[in-house]
């Protein structure tokens, strides 16, 4: 049995950011490349913030990189931790991106796609994503 296996919280943890991009009702997902670790898994962009770095920083370069667009401002609305069977351990800043410029362009991803909230729950989702979408869906129906 490994040590992270035991106490997943010894190993370090990683700090991430996602954009979730609204655009005329639609969300923007993406979906991991084969080979890739978590290969073919649908998320939200973003990525691993830089020592030092904001969670809007982080947004600002990961979705530039990724997407080609420039965000003009992010609503962070929920941060949460999530454990990996390989021993990832994340904790990921859900923000959303409701202004941005640019048409989004697949600069990384196997496919990206825009879908309304309830066909968020069709897709194969990383692991650690599920719960917010969950939750995310919820809210939109209740609204």
């Amino acid at each position: 049995m490994e040590l992270g296996t035991v106490f997943p919280y010894i190993l370090p943890m990683t700090k991430v950011a996602v954009g979730i991009l609204k655009r005329d009702g639609a969300l923007l997902v993406c979906q991991r490349k084969p080979g890739s670790r978590y290969a073919l898994k649908w998320e939200f962009p973003g990525g691993k913030l830089e020592p030092g770095e904001t969670v809007e920083h982080c947004l600002r370069r990961e979705l530039a990189e990724e997407l080609s667009v420039q965000i003009q401002g992010i609503d962070e609305i929920d941060v949460r931790m999530s454990h990996y069977e390989d021993g990832g351990t994340f904790e990921v800043a859900y923000c959303f991106v409701s202004r941005f410029d640019g048409e989004p362009r697949n600069n990384v991803f196997e496919q990206i796609r825009w879908v309304s909230p309830t066909e968020l729950p069709a897709l194969d989702h990383l692991e650690g994503n599920k719960e917010f979408v969950s939750d995310l869906v919820g809210s939109v129906r209740s609204a």
